[in-house]
């Protein structure tokens, strides 16, 4: 052990005359080691959620949307136009509408999307999301039963049915009579209850087969395609990739523009909640900086002792910015490790539940980051050192003949 921390340890462990001095000192650890802890959870928080949303967005919908100026004549033609473009996985047709959805118990306003299910289990986690029913059985409807029609289990449960069950669909546009615009009921059947694990998707959209979409919703085309890619932080390039190749009458967006509001505010929140909870650590610096500059007033006469014995300035210095720098380190090791497994417990159990018809998802989740860990810990580290520096350099520029003089 070198001299400057044998000294610095002998400073912080014994017991001293001013007992305030040594609370001081206990109160800055305990700041350091609050303050990294709840940042720990403050990011793994934010990191969590934004995690959690970002897979249910995709799990629920497509990575690149494709429209075409002028409709989309052939689907299967331009399908494999698009699948040709370097990073595109998997490509399928849909048409987009609205509609209202009756039982004997309820009504609800949905979205109705016509797909072709050979060709959406390539493009969505509709497949894997099934709880009862198949999404087959769009592909295959039989000629004596209405066409069938996959629902959300929240949406299920609001409409009271269940799969087999008939249900009647009305769309908001119709055929021109004598009496005006009229609208026609069409009868479908519950083929199979899903769930995406997206609110939005589970209790307002209903996946029916194109062939029932064109006629539920009046429409001769399909009104886009919906493209998978091998990397979802590669989407803005490869929707850029399909205008380039396949000409400007193409329009492509991605996941990241449509969804932009929702994760800019999500990242604006936690740098927001970063910086308020990094307070805290500042504040315990503060409290650091007091503690050794009182430890500095105290040990006057043991500075101006270690100097006339040889001890140089520099050492002098050494051996307060190690009190400082120990104090922050016990903090930081302690908040961080107090974090992580608080951060683990929190997302292992699921124990903070939420309303998910307002946040999406059911409970909080929790992620850590390796990255935002290291920060942190670099960061109070740090902090905690440039504290250090101001009563350290006091301490070094003591006069020893002025400090034996007053004692």
């Amino acid at each position: 052990m070198s001299f400057e921390l044998f000294i610095a340890l002998r400073y912080l462990l014994a017991r001293r005359k001013q007992a305030f001095i040594s609370l001081i000192s206990l109160i800055s650890t305990l700041g350091v080691t609050v303050g990294v802890m709840a940042l720990v959870i403050a990011l793994a928080l934010m990191t969590g959620l934004q995690g959690e949303l970002r897979d249910r967005i995709l799990g629920s919908t497509a990575h690149v949307y494709v429209w075409k100026t002028g409709g989309i004549a052939d689907y299967r033609e331009e399908l494999q136009k698009v699948a040709r473009v370097d990073g595109v996985v998997g490509a399928g047709p849909a048409i987009l509408g609205k509609a209202l959805i009756s039982t004997d118990r309820s009504d609800q306003f949905i979205s109705i999307k016509g797909v072709d299910p050979d060709f959406e289990r390539r493009v969505t986690d509709i497949q894997r999301s099934m709880l009862t029913g198949s999404l087959d059985a769009l592909a295959n409807p039989s000629e004596d039963r209405p066409p069938g029609i996959l629902l959300g289990r929240d949406l299920a449960q609001q409409l009271g049915v269940s799969v087999g069950e008939s249900v009647t669909l009305i769309a908001p546009s119709g055929t021109l009579s004598p009496m005006g615009m009229m609208t026609r009921p069409r009868r479908g059947e519950v083929a199979g209850i899903y769930s995406l694990g997206l609110y939005e998707f589970d209790a307002a959209y209903g996946f029916v087969s194109l062939a029932f979409a064109q006629r539920l919703l009046g429409k001769a085309s399909v009104d886009l395609l919906e493209l998978r890619v091998n990397d979802i932080y590669a989407a803005p390039e490869i929707a850029g990739r399909v205008t380039q190749r396949l000409g400007p009458q193409y329009v492509a967006q991605d996941w990241a523009d449509m969804n932009r509001p929702l994760f800019s505010a999500l990242w604006l929140e936690k740098m927001a909640i970063s910086i308020t909870i990094g307070l805290i650590v500042m504040v315990a610096a503060l409290n650091i900086i007091a503690s050794l500059i009182l430890l500095v007033m105290e040990k006057s006469r043991d500075i101006a002792i270690l100097k006339t014995m040889g001890t140089s300035s520099a050492r002098v210095m050494t051996i307060f910015m190690l009190q400082g720098l120990i104090i922050g380190l016990v903090g930081t090791t302690a908040g961080a490790a107090a974090g992580y497994t608080l951060c683990w417990v929190l997302d292992k159990y699921k124990l903070i539940q939420i309303p998910m018809d307002v946040y999406q998802v059911s409970h909080v989740p929790f992620k850590v980051q390796p990255l935002d860990f290291t920060v942190v810990i670099v960061s109070a580290v740090l902090i905690c050192f440039v504290a250090t520096l101001y009563p350290s350099r006091q301490a070094s520029r003591l006069d020893p003949v002025q400090a034996l003089r007053f004692e």
